[in-house]
């Protein structure tokens, strides 16, 4: 069904020209979510300046703060409902554009060919080149089809966080350099006529020639297997935190969860594309033999990417609560905790990374007891002041009993605390 706001028209312009907000055309996934954010940011900013509050909780702080976290918690729900829908009709659309970029780049090498043709002559080499640059387009274009609703030729690099796996993505990149050398010397050796070039061409595919690009590929290979293995198990056993994304994006390959440029990352796509490069013009000069890549830049990839394993081992952390105490107003007198008090849990690690969203921190809970207490969201111009990363307030119901009761956090991505303990008071 079609929502059509301002800005509605006549026809096919009517329908999608901008004001649809419906989920099944791309263009309409991405307006709604654009607005319903835009509300949503309206919203919030508007309850941190205490407007829009009904008369009947404005009286009592906390039934308002209550209120208020109710009503941001259900339009998140719809804002994040938006932003799923808007991943997946950007991803359905992705392998149109990875097939338009594939053979954008086989145009490319068309047009390069052809310029340095000028004045030489076209050759069979060059035939070759452009020979095997078809076979790879076409296999990535009949792939792109096969998976067009994961992103076409690009779902092997997307995670299952449905973030683009740097790892995944420096190991595809040296798969089709390497696949390409091989299927240019192939288209070489089946025209070639005379018995000596042939032996020239299969002996340039000698270990003793390539080692350099081999054992690069077997690393690069290698960590993509391991560093996806060490975070399903450190996800396991509660040592890394992970939430999923709404859709996959570049940017990924050189952040962290949380968008922020990572070290780890950014050194190992650099190091890889400079290789990749260095490489390819290789190949372009020699194109009888694999790219005799010089040992001291293959050792140079193969610190970088142990320096980018060595990032995955030490990312993340279990979240931890350090103490429990309870949250003074100014004016109210010092006292233990009571049924009904707002108490501070203090610690580290509590909002994931990429679970800054209104939506993903609404499911933050606190263990009070045998009683769950969800976190109430406190806006702020601009964001939230509770819950933080390092310090949640929540109120302890009526429902628990007096004396030594434990407190546990569960974040956003289901991983539990410690239990600290504290006294509760009638």
């Amino acid at each position: 069904m079609a929502v059509q706001e301002a800005g509605q028209g006549t026809g096919a312009e009517g329908i999608h020209g901008g004001g649809c907000t419906c989920g099944d055309c791309p263009h309409g996934a991405r307006e709604g979510h654009r607005r319903a954010v835009a509300a949503f940011l309206r919203l919030r900013d508007g309850y941190a300046a205490g407007q829009g509050l009904p008369v009947g909780v404005a009286h009592s702080a906390s039934a308002s703060r209550r209120w208020v976290s109710e009503e941001l918690t259900q339009r998140a729900e719809a804002v994040a409902e938006r932003g799923r829908a808007e991943g997946e009709a950007r991803l359905a659309r992705l392998w149109l554009r990875t097939v338009c970029t594939v053979w954008g780049a086989v145009l490319a090498l068309l047009l390069g060919e052809a310029l340095t043709a000028v004045g030489t002559g076209w050759t069979g080499p060059r035939t070759a080149a452009l020979a095997a640059a078809l076979v790879v387009a076409t296999t990535l274009s009949a792939a792109s089809w096969l998976h067009r609703a994961r992103g076409g030729a690009l779902a092997p690099v997307i995670g299952e966080d449905n973030r683009m796996s740097t790892s995944r993505t420096v190991a595809a990149g040296w798969v089709l350099f390497v696949g390409y050398a091989v299927l240019l010397l192939a288209a070489r050796l089946a025209a070639a006529s005379d018995h000596a070039e042939r032996d020239a061409l299969i002996s340039g595919l000698d270990l003793a020639r390539g080692a350099g690009v081999v054992t690069v590929l077997a690393v690069v290979c290698g960590i993509a297997v391991l560093v996806r293995r060490v975070v399903g198990l450190r996800i396991l056993t509660q040592r890394l935190q992970k939430v999923p994304a709404h859709r996959p994006r570049a940017a990924d390959l050189l952040t962290d969860d949380s968008g922020r440029g990572a070290f780890a990352d950014i050194q190992y796509v650099a190091v890889s594309a400079v290789a990749v490069l260095f490489a390819a013009v290789r190949l372009a000069r020699r194109t009888d033999q694999l790219p005799d890549l010089p040992w001291g830049l293959g050792l140079v990839v193969l610190v970088s990417a142990a320096t980018y394993l060595a990032g995955k081992y030490a990312e993340g952390g279990r979240p931890v609560v350090l103490s429990v105490v309870r949250a003074r107003e100014p004016g109210d007198l010092d006292g233990p905790i009571r049924t009904g008090d707002d108490v501070e849990i203090r610690g580290a690690g509590f909002v994931p990374p990429g679970a800054q969203t209104a939506e993903r921190l609404s499911r933050m809970v606190v263990r009070i007891g045998a009683v769950d207490v969800h976190v109430p969201l406190v806006p702020v111009t601009g964001g939230f002041r509770n819950p933080t990363d390092n310090l949640l307030t929540v109120p302890v119901p009526a429902d628990v009993e007096p004396g030594a009761v434990e407190v546990q956090v569960v974040t956003a991505a289901g991983v539990a605390t410690n239990r600290c303990i504290v006294q509760v008071t009638e």
